[in-house]
């Protein structure tokens, strides 16, 4: 399903109105004029493996002979071992890998035949997250491509700083396209999210009120554990909810700040409604600010260091949590023998009540 509507590039071949065409997916980041490109043959691509050629960036002549033919042989249904524009292509031009790699002429002359690119031309992002910088000797470094995961691709707002490169690819985008589309929503979540701050703030002591004025139930664990339950659901849904939310093309830098907020309006509406104590809940919020200055400082010296830099905040951070969650659960029971001993109800434990 994540590859359907691909086999569209094929319709490139038609556009025979111009001499070269040059098709890219979205996920490409120029970072210098490529425009040499248009002087190479009647097909160009990139081999990102030893094998296959990438179909992220290449160059064609537009013909409606091989149009049609392509169509006739997927309609014969010609050996495609991913079922996708990658896959048919590859099929399509099986020697590529003997042909030639692409030298454009200094007189600007088109060449006629295939030709393979540099690498240069189709750098994919995980060479750059090893060392933190290019270091791609064979040809121009000119396109980063994001050949990862569909979650992790460089146009969402949480791919930045969990993988580096998407703040760059969100920069040519500012620069080019803007924001506009994005914006309004933006402005609009945050306003809600300061709006249930200071409501929750000046509701809590009616709150308090709704929430423990009422007639305790007789099966007082029951109760425990529904309200656990509930907390953990509740404390859960704070930090999810934001997320799913926030308009997914918007620029980093306006994407976390926002999940910040909307995480901590949602937060204090639990620490309200339970009278819990902020820090226990807010944990894990201070846990995402640091993890988020872990992986976004900019000095580190190559990727592997970043990365066990990452491993072990995640490591000194996951027993602070998870205490916190304990305290929690803790503060419940505490609070639902409160409730019992307000009401006075009988308490199993004399010197508790006492002490209380």
């Amino acid at each position: 399903m994540r590859f359907k509507l691909t086999l569209n590039k094929l319709y490139a071949w038609s556009l025979i109105s111009y001499e070269r065409v040059v098709m890219l997916d979205s996920d490409n980041i120029f970072l210098q004029n490529t425009d040499e490109l248009f002087q190479c043959g009647q097909f160009c691509a990139v081999f990102i493996n030893p094998c296959i050629f990438h179909t992220g960036l290449f160059v064609l002549q537009p013909s409606m002979d091989v149009f049609k033919n392509m169509l006739h042989e997927l309609a014969v249904g010609r050996e495609n071992p991913d079922g996708a524009d990658q896959g048919f292509l590859a099929s399509y031009f099986p020697d590529l890998l003997d042909q030639p790699m692409f030298h454009p002429p200094a007189n600007g002359t088109k060449l006629q035949g295939t030709y393979r690119l540099p690498l240069g031309y189709q750098m994919d992002a995980s060479y750059y997250y090893l060392k933190l910088r290019w270091s791609i000797p064979c040809g121009p470094n000119s396109v980063i491509t994001f050949p990862s995961a569909p979650w992790f691709k460089p146009w969402y707002w949480w791919s930045w700083p969990v993988l580096p490169l998407g703040l760059s690819w969100h920069e040519q985008r500012r620069e080019n396209l803007g924001y506009s589309s994005e914006i309004p929503v933006v402005l609009i979540q945050a306003v809600l999210y300061i709006g249930v701050i200071a409501v929750t703030r000046l509701a809590r002591p009616s709150l308090s009120k709704m929430c423990y004025n009422r007639r305790m139930e007789k099966n007082t664990m029951f109760l425990l554990s529904l309200l656990r339950v509930v907390a953990a659901w509740s404390i859960l849904a704070a930090y999810t909810i934001p997320f799913f939310i926030i308009p997914r093309t918007v620029h980093p830098l306006l994407g976390w700040p926002l999940y910040l907020l909307g995480s901590f309006s949602l937060s204090s509406i639990v620490i309200n409604v339970f009278l819990l104590h902020p820090m226990t809940v807010l944990t894990t919020w201070f846990g995402f600010i640091g993890a988020l200055l872990v992986m976004a400082f900019p000095w580190y010296l190559n990727g592997v260091v970043r990365a066990l830099a990452v491993f072990a905040y995640a490591f000194c951070c996951a027993p602070l949590i998870w205490a916190s969650l304990v305290k929690t659960m803790s503060s419940l029971h505490v609070l639902i023998e409160r409730d019992a001993f307000r009401l006075g109800e009988p308490n199993q434990n004399a010197e508790f009540t006492k002490l209380y």
